[in-house]
């Protein structure tokens, strides 16, 4: 089924093939959750995006305008899954961004993507990928436009594997994210730990609304380097973005894990949002 298309608000498919996205990766972009006609996460969906914006130098957008072509997109979708791309726009041929360039936003509708409930009660299991993360303080964090590592990353096993994430880490070994996913862990004394994304990795609109809910109950809360050791040896894990909500991570290769309370606890913010 072929998916719904605006650009720049107008219902189309087509782009320039000028367009600096398409040439340099040189824009961001957000996949947002629709529920019953309501975008979940959208303000921090929008001010991700804006924050983005600001550390690539790409123009204002018009953020009312945004708002009200993603609030139409999602209007009456039982649910959807909306992607919107920001790029700087048509550019010459050269790196250098022309100062004149005008955004281009490509907004597409999605069916949401069907996965087993047993995902959510019983856990998925992970394998750690061989393809690293490069470390870029410019760009960590970002959702931007290249995703080649994760692409190769997904690349590395296939369905037949009964494997639905991988875990990736960076060029010095420390634990990033999953491919698609951020991660979490139970530490020892209950505390609540993510990998800092200081150096690499996206920050999660998920990710970010888990750790707020945890800071509001007063669970203890570790945002740092973590290694592929300190993983394995917590007592829970679960991944998480903004269209699954949360999943348990039953295994990770042959190491294997319980779904425990701090992960249910997860799954409940997560449907509040």
């Amino acid at each position: 089924m072929t998916p719904d298309c605006w650009v720049n608000g107008e219902p189309g498919i087509r782009i320039s093939t000028f367009d600096r996205g398409l040439h340099y990766g040189d824009g961001l972009f957000e996949t947002l959750a629709v529920r019953l006609g309501r975008i979940r996460l959208l303000d921090h969906h929008l001010q991700r995006l804006t924050a983005g914006c600001l550390r690539l130098r790409l123009p204002p957008l018009p953020l009312d305008v945004v708002k009200d072509e993603l609030t139409h997109a999602a209007n009456g979708q039982p649910q959807a899954v909306l992607k919107l791309i920001v790029t700087r726009g048509s550019g010459g041929c050269g790196y250098r961004p022309s100062a004149s360039t005008q955004t281009t936003r490509i907004l597409t509708r999605h069916p949401c993507p069907e996965h087993p409930a047993e995902y959510i009660q019983y856990g998925i299991r992970m394998r750690v990928c061989d393809t690293r993360l490069s470390r870029n303080r410019t760009l960590a964090g970002l959702k931007h436009l290249n995703r080649l590592e994760q692409v190769l990353a997904r690349a590395e096993w296939t369905e037949a594997d009964n494997i639905q994430e991988g875990l990736m880490m960076d060029e010095e070994g420390s634990v990033i994210e999953g491919i698609m996913t951020n991660v979490f862990v139970r530490l020892s004394h209950g505390v609540l730990a993510t990998p800092s994304l200081r150096l690499a990795g996206v920050a999660g609109v998920m990710r970010r609304h888990i750790l707020e809910c945890a800071q509001q109950t007063g669970i203890p809360i570790r945002i740092a380097s973590l290694s592929l050791t300190e993983i394995m040896q917590a007592a829970e894990i679960f991944v998480c973005n903004s269209v699954i909500g949360v999943w348990p991570v039953s295994a990770i290769g042959h190491w294997k894990f319980t779904v425990g309370p701090m992960t249910r606890r997860a799954q409940t913010w997560a449907t509040q949002c």
